[in-house]
């Protein structure tokens, strides 16, 4: 058993018979009263974030949680299929764990999160960015580069994104995942 002493930013910890991830915490000590942990919460089964006050002190259990790299393969019915790439195993992952999809090239590595008591899939981190091939972009317009101006565009897995004038189909781009917006253009 651990204490909100143990908290950090990532921490998993079983709350109201659910998975949560810390987000970011901060122990208070008014000046009356005692001391207490105010943390922001996110569920790993749900994808929703709750604010929640801990008094100091409070015993938590703390979930052990790996990562594991896995490639993306493809989608089927069942879900999303996923290979191990040490020991060639695959996995499907199910739809609910995959904020966007869209985000999702083939090839491409994340890391799954397994819970270690149970052995089950309980999410899934995409990396900070991810490299696409703008498949359709419109025309820039001549003369509209005084400012920052941006066009409408779409990568190969059918994200629509804005992309400044100069990119053009074909050209590879990285795409903040947490954010889905460009980021610059990759050169070949």
């Amino acid at each position: 058993m651990a204490t909100t002493a143990d908290f950090k930013n990532g921490l998993v910890i079983d709350f109201n018979n659910d998975l949560y991830t810390i987000i970011e915490f901060q122990h208070v000590k008014p000046g009356k009263g005692g001391a207490f942990v105010r943390s922001k919460l996110k569920s790993l089964t749900t994808g929703r974030v709750l604010e929640n006050t801990f008094n100091a002190g409070v015993k938590i259990n703390i979930v052990n949680i790996e990562k594991h790299q896995y490639q993306y393969l493809f989608k089927d019915d069942t879900g999303y299929v996923f290979m191990n790439t040490d020991n060639f195993e695959q996995i499907t992952v199910n739809k609910n764990f995959i904020e966007n999809p869209l985000l999702l090239v083939d090839n491409c590595m994340i890391n799954i999160l397994i819970q270690s008591e149970t052995n089950k899939i309980v999410g899934v981190e995409f990396p900070a960015f991810v490299e696409m091939t703008i498949t359709s972009a419109e025309p820039g317009v001549k003369g509209n580069t005084a400012t920052r101006a941006m066009k409408n565009a779409q990568t190969e897995s059918g994200l629509d994104i804005l992309v400044p004038l100069f990119i053009e189909e074909g050209d590879r781009v990285k795409i903040d995942t947490r954010t889905g917006k460009y980021v610059e253009r990759v050169s070949k």
